[in-house]
């Protein structure tokens, strides 16, 4: 790191290090695998990446084409992980779940593809369960206050206001 002293500029500070193509290439390809090493991101993430570690646009989408052509980079999978995990983990609706991929820059047929499983029962099935959940660290709550919280709850997980209140009456039920 270059030091100013009394208003003096260094050569260094004055002008930014050029790496040349194959300098910039072979950076391309270490930062994505990288990145990739770490967790699975989409092409568009990446893009992203590459584009704030000041990597040419021409090299950025070679290097990528080239990683999506060897199966590096699978946008189809990465969408198909994120729907799993999402559903499994955090008990995300499918609303919730195209919001995400559609920020992570996944195709919009692939996000229909990927989330045309996901039924209204399973949306239903997913939102009783976390409920029956919830509810049980609510048992010491007034009815009203309880439900109001659940219906926030589900709510905030982007089930629908029919799917909530379903899932808020069945575990009132099973309580």
């Amino acid at each position: 790191m270059a030091f100013k002293k009394r208003g003096v500029v260094s050569d260094k500070e004055a002008a930014p290090r050029v790496l040349s193509p194959e300098r910039q290439e072979q950076r391309a390809r270490n930062v994505l695998l990288y990145q990739l090493s770490r967790s699975a991101k989409s092409t568009k993430q990446l893009r992203e990446i590459l584009a704030k570690r000041e990597i040419d646009s021409a090299i950025a989408e070679t290097v990528l084409e080239r990683f999506t052509e060897v199966g590096l980079i699978d946008d189809q999978a990465f969408a198909e992980t994120l729907v799993s995990s999402r559903r499994k983990f955090k008990g995300s609706s499918k609303s919730v779940i195209k919001r995400e991929l559609n920020e992570k820059g996944i195709e919009p047929h692939v996000v229909e593809q990927v989330t045309s499983d996901i039924s209204a029962e399973d949306e239903l099935q997913l939102a009783c369960e976390l409920a029956n959940r919830r509810i049980r660290q609510m048992s010491q709550l007034d009815k009203a206050v309880r439900r109001r919280r659940l219906s926030g709850y589900l709510m905030r997980k982007g089930f629908s206001g029919g799917i909530v209140s379903a899932a808020v009456k069945q575990a009132e039920e099973a309580m």
